[in-house]
């Protein structure tokens, strides 16, 4: 790059940059986001450099329409993001409803609930892998950071203070 292109570049920066800014700021929101957006379409403006017109005022369109194309991706990934949004919400609002005539509802489930609530930290998390989550023994043990014995030692003593608890004893172990 010469030297010739990069005090061009400078120059219109100095020039537009406000009346960038400002372009931006009118169709954002919040606002703030009009300073990124700015310094993405000057980033742009910098590595397309050689294609700078040389008419000043063709060069200030030229920028402009840099602005415009990041703005309008920026448009793109807001709306991108609801709609994931929208569709994460009603997938949990559906998985919401569904648990709702789930058996866990009854008293039997809401003792089973807070009896595994009531197991130490290590055997409840392994627990709700097998059972809640659909972990096998093993898997689960991956997830912990455990080796598969010691999962499955665990698994046993959580299911005896599980049983302990549901019958009304007290628990060994």
């Amino acid at each position: 790059m010469n030297a010739d292109t990069a005090a061009r570049v400078r120059a219109l920066v100095d020039s537009a940059s406000g009346d960038l800014l400002g372009y931006l700021v009118r169709r954002v929101s919040p606002a703030e986001d009009a300073a990124d957006l700015l310094g993405e379409a000057l980033l742009i403006a910098w590595r397309r450099r050689r294609e700078l017109p040389d008419d000043p005022e063709r060069a200030r369109m030229w920028l402009f329409g840099v602005a415009r194309r990041v703005l309008a991706n920026h448009h793109r990934g807001v709306r991108r993001r609801l709609a994931l949004a929208e569709r994460l919400h009603l997938e949990l609002a559906g998985f919401a409803a569904a648990q709702s005539g789930d058996p866990a509802d009854s008293d039997e489930g809401r003792e089973v609930r807070a009896a595994v609530a009531a197991l130490p930290d290590e055997l409840r998390e392994l627990v709700m892998l097998v059972h809640w989550d659909g972990f096998g023994i093993g898997e689960a043990a991956e997830l912990l950071g455990v080796n598969a014995s010691t999962a499955r030692t665990r698994y046993q003593r959580a299911r005896g203070l599980l049983a302990a608890a549901l019958v009304g004893e007290p628990a060994v172990g």
